[in-house]
């Protein structure tokens, strides 16, 4: 059971990945002056929401390394300012996502990661923590999408992660991600 909860959490952080990797390629074609319009949203902009995702993504990443960033992930709740930076810092965080993801071994994915919150430690299971920063990015992406509808653009498909019909565009994200369909299934 242990062995699917892999695969399967392997398949999310390159499922995650691919997800960012068409939402900021179209976002990247917005005129800046769109990218920070004032859009209804939880956050007020496609900046703010997107770089929302990107440093709640350094707030767990660094607590499933084992790190002790904590709060301070957010300090600048806008640390990218243009879509470019953005893209950049979220595929960064996305490849370590994945090599995280890599690691989880039967025993380690059901064990602890502490997770550094403002005046103590969380202590929470790495399985549990990684379904929430999957759904989490989900729900944000997807009030991103609904901002970028509102624009000139047409928002990306998002929610078929192995659409048959798109094998071609498929190959050539997964090349540019670097990552293949073997990879994230296995043999």
């Amino acid at each position: 059971m242990a062995e699917l909860a892999l695969i399967h959490l392997r398949a999310q952080a390159r499922n995650n990945a691919w997800a960012n990797h068409r939402l900021l390629g179209v976002v990247a074609q917005l005129p800046q002056a769109e990218f920070e319009a004032p859009r209804s949203g939880f956050f007020p902009s496609l900046r703010a929401t997107l770089n929302h995702i990107l440093t709640i993504d350094w707030f767990y990443v660094d607590a499933l390394e084992g790190g002790t960033l904590g709060p301070a992930a957010w300090d600048d709740p806008e640390p990218c300012r243009t879509a470019a930076d953005l893209q950049a810092a979220q595929r960064a965080v996305d490849r370590r996502l994945i090599a995280v993801c890599d690691a989880l071994t039967p025993e380690s994915v059901l064990g602890i990661t502490r997770v550094h919150r403002t005046g103590r430690v969380q202590a929470e299971r790495t399985d549990r923590l990684l379904l929430h920063l999957f759904q989490h990015d989900i729900h944000h992406r997807g009030q991103a999408h609904a901002m970028l509808s509102g624009t000139a653009l047409r928002p990306p498909q998002l929610d078929e992660f192995y659409s048959a019909g798109e094998a071609p565009l498929r190959a050539a994200e997964f090349t540019a991600l670097g990552f293949t369909e073997k990879e994230v299934w296995g043999g």
